[in-house]
């Protein structure tokens, strides 16, 4: 089915909370790159999830979640299909003695930040992760020692043939950087996370030291998808890249930071293919040095 064909029928049986036609996704990222969705809605409540993905489906048109986009590659095609926001209705955070729930839009910077207001510990490390709370436990978003799966009791997922349902804990199966979301296609689209009591001053000044040792040590200064590539076993991949001698290296506009070797940077303009062309040097170059063979962490999205 053409594209003309589809998209208008879509709008006028999902009555989506927004849409736009054939846009851009590099403002979506944090890398700052990304070619056109060819449909890209916002949905602003549970129905409306249900109603688009349920068409997607039924009319086999290709769909994609997209958080904030804090830990992707969209190639330079962009992606063929839709492209699914989840709207400010989906960002709604409360608290109950320490329990706290969190919808998956909510930013996980915000969602550290109301813990602290609460004075209830074990978000101090995502208080500088700028992925969203969906993404964090999609990922099983980690640093510093400590991971989602820490904090996480459970969450509200979707899935098409079974609506919405509660998945506990092990339901979830966190493990270094993945979830059972990544091969189910559920969505996920509240957290309940279960953190202790503990001293609102105190978890504020770790918070502030972490951050400090993130603009310390990390490229934050420019575009990047953060780490890009998963921790191997023994070792650590930007000591790789850097033992590789490959601090520094530039591919067309994109470049492994002199500051932080694990990051991969935009110096401005970069396109998907040089970054793309980098990930596969850094690659080959450590593995020959090394014997590692570096695994991607990012997500890499879209058509050739």
């Amino acid at each position: 089915m053409k594209r003309e064909d589809w998209r208008g029928p879509l709008i006028a049986a999902v009555a989506p909370y927004s849409y736009r036609y054939d846009q851009p996704l590099a403002r979506y990222t944090s890398f700052r790159i990304g070619g056109p969705a060819d449909l890209l809605v916002e949905v602003n409540t549970r129905e409306a999830l249900d109603r688009l993905i349920g068409y997607c489906e039924r009319e086999r048109i290709p769909w994609l979640l997209l958080g904030r986009g804090t830990n992707v590659l969209i190639k330079d095609a962009g992606i063929r299909g839709v492209v699914v926001q989840l709207g400010p209705d989906f960002n709604r955070i409360t608290v109950e003695g320490v329990n706290l729930r969190a919808g998956a839009g909510a930013p996980l910077a915000l969602v550290a930040e109301t813990a602290a207001r609460y004075g209830l510990s074990g978000l101090e490390f995502a208080s500088g992760i700028p992925g969203s709370l969906g993404g964090g436990v999609y990922m099983n978003a980690g640093a510093y020692g400590r991971e989602m799966k820490d904090v996480v009791a459970g969450a509200e997922v979707y899935h098409l043939d079974a609506g919405f349902t509660n998945l506990n804990r092990e339901g979830l199966a966190l493990g270094y950087r993945t979830s059972s979301l990544q091969q189910s296609r559920g969505i996920l689209v509240e957290a309940h996370l279960q953190l202790t009591r503990g001293d609102e001053a105190a978890i504020r000044a770790e918070m502030k030291a972490l951050n400090g040792q993130r603009r310390e040590k990390q490229p934050l200064e420019l575009p990047s998808a953060g780490s890009v590539f998963k921790r191997p076993a023994g070792a650590f991949a930007g000591r790789l890249i850097e033992e590789a001698g490959l601090k520094g290296k530039t591919v067309g506009r994109a470049q492994v930071s002199p500051k932080h070797a694990g990051f991969i940077v935009n110096l401005g303009g970069a396109t998907a293919g040089d970054v793309l062309a980098l990930i596969e040097e850094v690659q080959t170059e450590v593995e020959r040095c090394t014997g590692y063979r570096l695994e991607p962490e990012l997500r890499i999205l879209g058509g050739e």
